[in-house]
């Protein structure tokens, strides 16, 4: 029931590109999106090190990581936003754990809890081709 009405808030909220919750703005839950690159893990972000981009507040572990967003956004934007990839690739939204992630050929993944990381990760490629024939549509 809880888990249920979680997705639906997250369907509810599911307006924008970039996934933020309900009760912030904040982009990837306040991870750096640089640092799964560069650290190859999550590490949360400061709001010493914040910017505004795309609707959302980013937020990096440094100077130079935010400098590197800068440079090539495109490059650690989550794909799909930052919602969870599973639930897009079956043409819907949910909201994407910064702690469930993946990098696969150079794009970040971000998925809903570890179950569904675990079924995604089974058959990766199979779920990011139906994820993207239904991006950005799903949104709208």
């Amino acid at each position: 029931m809880f888990a249920g009405t979680l997705l639906l808030f997250a369907a509810a909220a599911a307006q924008d590109l970039i996934y933020t919750s309900f009760f912030s703005s904040s982009a990837v839950g306040g991870y750096d999106p640089v640092a799964y690159f560069t650290d190859g893990k999550p590490v949360k972000g400061n709001s010493r090190f914040k910017l505004r981009y795309k609707g959302a507040n980013w937020y990096f572990a440094s100077a130079g990581h935010r400098r590197m967003f800068q440079m090539n956004p495109g490059k650690y934007i989550p794909q799909y936003g930052g919602y969870c990839a599973w639930a897009v690739a079956h043409n819907d939204t949910a909201k994407g754990d910064p702690l469930q992630w993946t990098i696969h050929d150079g794009k970040l993944y971000l998925n809903y809890d570890q179950q569904t990381q675990a079924d995604w990760n089974a058959d990766r490629d199979h779920w990011i081709e139906a994820a993207d024939r239904y991006w950005p549509q799903v949104i709208q």
